[in-house]
């Protein structure tokens, strides 16, 4: 049975000892948390609201770097394999050279930068894991502004108030929602681990 060294992350402090087994089944269970957030979606115009960024932030967060980007990859491939997982229970290949494509690709990106934050203790104090969120975030926009962008040959600022600049409030948001759930679940876990 392989374990990890040291729990860098929430879940691997919340469910230690972290074998191969429970990685697995995490990496499933995300990649279904994925999905579900994909299915929140508020069509306003080619790129729709949905809640993935959220899901796909607070996953590499929790998981860390590999385990993140492991269930964000697995997500992708259930969505393309035909599953219903994308944005409004869309699925298939094509998804990814539509409008949506560079968010997509940029997902598992994001939660490995913003699970590596993490890992380096970023996740316990609520300034640091805003950082940490916004930076992940930012990798998305890059991702689906430069794939918008290329996809529909217009211009970097066209595309970007397109493609990013009608996400920016929601996102602030989002990352404020999930920043906030890292410090309270290690609050959590000290108080259970000493006994109070």
């Amino acid at each position: 049975m392989n374990t990890y060294a040291k729990p860098d992350t929430l879940m691997e402090a919340a469910l230690a000892p972290l074998d191969s087994t429970r990685s697995v089944g995490l990496v499933i269970v995300f990649s279904l948390f994925i999905a579900a957030s994909a299915q929140f979606a508020i069509q306003i115009g080619p790129v729709p609201i949905t809640g993935q960024t959220f899901a796909v932030l607070l996953t590499g967060a929790l998981l860390g770097s590999r385990l993140g980007a492991a269930a964000i990859i697995a997500y992708l491939i259930e969505g393309a394999v035909g599953l219903p997982f994308f944005a409004g229970g869309s699925a298939g290949l094509v998804r990814f050279f539509g409008p949506t494509g560079g968010y997509l690709v940029a997902f598992p990106a994001a939660a490995f930068v913003t699970g590596a934050f993490a890992e380096h203790g970023w996740d316990k104090r609520y300034p640091t894991a805003v950082a940490a969120m916004a930076i992940g975030s930012a990798i998305v926009f890059l991702g689906g502004w430069a794939w918008y962008a290329v996809l529909t040959n217009t211009s970097p600022v066209a595309a970007f108030k397109l493609a990013v600049l009608p996400f920016l409030p929601g996102d602030v948001i989002k990352i404020a929602l999930a920043a906030a759930v890292l410090p309270t679940g290690w609050a959590l876990l000290k108080r259970k681990a000493s006994g109070k």
